[in-house]
């Protein structure tokens, strides 16, 4: 009774927002509210891991191994898998993989369970140590309280794709106080299309969640980071070998865990995965406690200084079997560096949640250090900044691995305050990307569903047709004849047809062939012939057969290849369902294009 009665309050209210406020101004009303709980969600999740870290590890002594290390992770993972299993009853894994589905498959619908779940699944992972990042989970979750409140609101397609980007973006500049960067990260990861209108909403979600974290969390960058050494234009060349560097490692982190995640479905049963990733996770964290958690306290420590010294070994390399190895630290951090990648995928293969913005800044600040102190080593008369390229790194790999430059170059100068090296940051970005692209056309979030053609893409063309649902563009008017039917009987039945095309099916409903009524022209009239040819010895094979299941760009791919205007479709059992045309698909074409260009 009480759902019926808030059902008809909002139905009233939805009523009198229609009649006293334009679209516009609500749209706009509703981004700031997005943005405002963004915000909040943000701040709520890294503060739950943050005291999750501080009890867990706050009596461990940094000069032994810290067996715990083999234990926590694993309850984590545990823990996760369970509330997940159990009581979430969904997949809420990737979540900017989520969000594209969304986007290019559901019409821009998220489930609301959504707005919570995925916080407190990655605030168990990663709190008790799981090595991955809270980013891309709070993103899910932004983008899940743009998507329901839009539909409470009864909002149009094209303005809920809208707050699913304004709940990106809120969450990205909540969780980073990087306002341009969540703005940017829309643009260049999730969105279909934009025009200059849409921009406003986006912007105001953005600031709202940046400034509700300034003020509860303070005015500092998530990252203390000075200058010390301003970028002399003479290290241009380190920087552009660092970008290919970048690149490198970018296609190694994605490929690696592509091809590992693929390897953990091999196992159908969830408690085999969960016991192989926690012994991988484990194991792993156990000899590189740099793995832990978010690794943001080891890009700080990086950040902060400027050689490899026995300081910065005792704290990057503390509770490490490798503590009392000093000379080892740069041998210390490749293996962090390679290792990562595998404790990323088990903590989500085998329970976890969380996603990979961190593991990113992580080891591109490490590739960005390591690749600094060893051009210091054998390069003679060189001399740059470990810090300065530790930030560099962080940029490439961002950009290599989410196939993003501008949102690397815009975070990590958010990130650190490091604006004043937007010119280095922008050539690694660049360089990093333009490496990757040769060997990997698409961004580790976007590989599952570009297998599956199911990708939504900045190519406006292919993004469009992703929109169009085959159900949508099937034409069932068709009369079908049967094969054993003489020329008089079919052309009784093209006597009573509107088309020119006439399916042939047997008795189980099954194409054997088609009749075009160009084919039979000649003869149709000739009425001394009407008993002598039948529909079989008439018909043509169909150039090509479409499946309910094909996405448009294969529909479109066979209408190229065989330069048909109809093509008949069938279902998944085989049999015959209609037929689509090329004049049906461009006018919705049109019709989708209309919907998403700004009125």
């Amino acid at each position: 009774m009480r759902d019926k009665e808030t059902e008809s309050l909002l139905n009233r209210f939805v009523i009198w927002r229609q009649q006293h406020i334009s679209e516009r101004q609500f749209v706009l009303i509703l981004s700031l509210i997005v943005g405002v709980l963004t915000a909040f969600a943000a701040i709520i999740l890294k503060s739950l891991i943050g005291e999750f870290h501080h009890l867990l590890t706050n009596s461990f002594d940094d000069t032994k191994q810290n067996y715990l290390f083999l234990l926590y992770p694993v309850i984590g993972i545990f823990l996760s898998g369970l509330f997940i299993r159990y009581i979430v009853r969904d997949d809420i894994g990737h979540g900017v993989t989520k969000i594209l589905y969304a986007l290019a498959k559901k019409n821009g619908r998220i489930k609301p369970h959504n707005m919570g779940s995925s916080l407190v699944a990655s605030a168990i992972t990663i709190g008790m140590g799981g090595s991955v990042g809270a980013e891309a989970p709070i993103v899910l979750t932004g983008s899940a309280i743009g998507s329901n409140i839009g539909r409470m609101f009864k909002m149009e397609h094209k303005t809920l794709m809208l707050l699913i980007g304004c709940g990106s973006a809120g969450a990205i500049a909540g969780i980073f106080k990087a306002p341009i960067a969540g703005l940017v990260f829309v643009l260049e990861v999730l969105m279909l299309d934009l025009s200059m209108g849409s921009l406003v909403p986006l912007l105001v979600s953005s600031v709202t969640a940046a400034t509700i974290s300034y003020i509860v969390t303070g005015a500092d960058a998530m990252f203390d980071f000075a200058a010390a050494h301003p970028f002399d234009l003479s290290r241009i060349p380190f920087v552009l070998v660092l970008g290919v560097v970048c690149g490198l490692v970018s296609l190694y982190f994605s490929a690696t865990m592509h091809r590992f995640e693929t390897w953990f479905k091999r196992f159908s049963n969830p408690y085999t995965k969960f016991l192989i990733g926690a012994v991988i996770l484990s194991v792993l964290i156990f000899l590189f406690p740099s793995l832990f958690g978010e690794g943001y306290d080891t890009i700080t420590l990086l950040l902060n200084s400027d050689s490899m010294n026995e300081e910065l070994a005792n704290q990057v390399m503390a509770g490490s079997w490798f503590f009392s190895m000093k000379s080892l630290l740069p041998l210390y951090l490749i293996l962090v560096v390679l290792t990562k990648v595998f404790a990323s995928t088990a903590t989500n293969a085998g329970g976890g949640c969380g996603g990979i913005f961190a593991p990113s800044l992580f080891l591109g600040c490490l590739t960005g250090f390591i690749f600094a102190y060893y051009v210091q080593k054998f390069v003679p008369g060189v001399s740059i900044s470990l810090q300065n390229f530790a930030l560099f790194g962080m940029a490439g790999l961002m950009s290599g691995v989410m196939h993003a430059p501008l949102t690397g170059v815009f975070l990590i100068a958010e990130l650190t305050g490091g604006y004043s090296m937007f010119l280095p940051l922008m050539m690694v970005s660049i360089v990093s990307y333009l490496t990757i692209r040769i060997f990997q056309p698409h961004s580790i979030y976007s590989m599952r569903l570009a297998q599956k053609g199911e990708l939504m893409t900045h190519h406006k063309d292919q993004s469009v047709l992703l929109l169009i649902k085959m159900e949508n563009v099937i034409e069932r008017e068709f009369l079908s004849v049967s094969p054993d039917m003489d020329l008089g009987q079919l052309v009784n039945v093209i006597a009573r047809s509107k088309r020119n095309i006439f399916p042939v099916l047997d008795d189980d409903g099954r194409l054997i062939g088609i009749i075009s009524l160009e084919s039979i022209r000649n003869i149709m009239f000739r009425q001394e012939l009407y008993h002598r040819f039948d529909v079989q010895r008439l018909m043509e094979n169909a150039p090509a057969r479409l499946s309910v299941t094909d996405p448009m760009e294969v529909v479109m791919k066979k209408f190229e290849d065989t330069g048909a205007w109809n093509l008949p479709v069938e279902d998944e059992d085989g049999k015959y369902v209609g037929f689509v045309s090329k004049s049906k698909i461009f006018n919705s074409y049109r019709n989708v294009l209309l919907e998403l260009s700004e009125e």
